[in-house]
C-alpha cells in the first residue's frame, strides 16, 4: 500500500506584492502638540530641592509606610510591626537597604518574601535603588513585635 502524495505545483512569473495597511495618522505637529498636553504636569515639576534621603528623611518614612502594608501570609500582622525588620536605611541619592529577618529560616516565605519587599521598596518614588538584606542573627521572637500586633494576634 504504498500510495504517492503529490503536491501540486504552480510556477509563476511575479507575485504582486500584497496591498500595504494604511492607517490615518495625526500629523507630527498634532502628535508633538498632545505629547506635550500628556506630559505637561511632568515636565511642570520642579525636583526637589537639597538631598531625598538620609535618616530620618520623608523618604524613609515613606518606604516604612510602604512595608507597613506588607503581611505575613500565615499571621494578620503587617511584617513591620511584626518585628521582621530590624533596620530602613537610606542614603541621601535615594538607595535603600532594608534588613530584615523571618520568623524561622523555614518560613514558608524565606524564598519570596525578601523579594517582594525590595520590589515594594523600589515602587517608592524618590527611591534609586533598594536592597534586602535577610538576616538570622539576631533571631527573631515574639518580643520584637510592637504592642499593636501583640494586641491583634490576642497576645496582651
Amino acid at each position: 500500500m504504498n500510495q504517492e502524495r503529490k503536491i501540486e505545483i504552480e510556477e509563476v512569473e511575479a507575485v504582486s506584492p500584497p496591498p500595504k495597511a494604511r492607517v490615518d495618522l495625526e500629523t507630527p505637529a498634532e502628535t508633538f502638540e498632545r505629547k506635550r498636553d500628556y506630559l505637561a504636569g511632568f515636565l511642570a515639576e520642579q525636583p526637589a530641592d537639597g538631598p531625598v534621603g538620609g535618616a530620618g528623611s520623608d523618604l524613609q518614612a515613606a518606604i516604612v509606610e510602604t512595608l507597613r502594608t506588607i503581611y505575613d501570609p500565615e499571621i494578620p500582622v503587617d511584617i513591620y510591626e511584626l518585628g521582621l525588620i530590624y533596620d530602613v536605611s537610606v542614603t541621601e541619592d535615594g538607595d535603600a537597604t532594608v534588613l530584615m529577618t523571618l520568623t524561622t529560616p523555614h518560613c514558608p516565605v524565606a524564598e519570596s518574601m525578601p523579594g517582594e519587599v525590595e520590589i515594594r521598596v523600589l515602587s517608592v518614588p524618590g527611591v534609586r535603588d533598594a536592597e534586602v538584606k535577610l538576616v538570622w542573627d539576631p533571631p527573631w521572637d515574639p518580643s520584637k513585635m510592637s504592642d499593636e500586633a501583640r494586641l491583634e494576634l490576642g497576645m496582651l
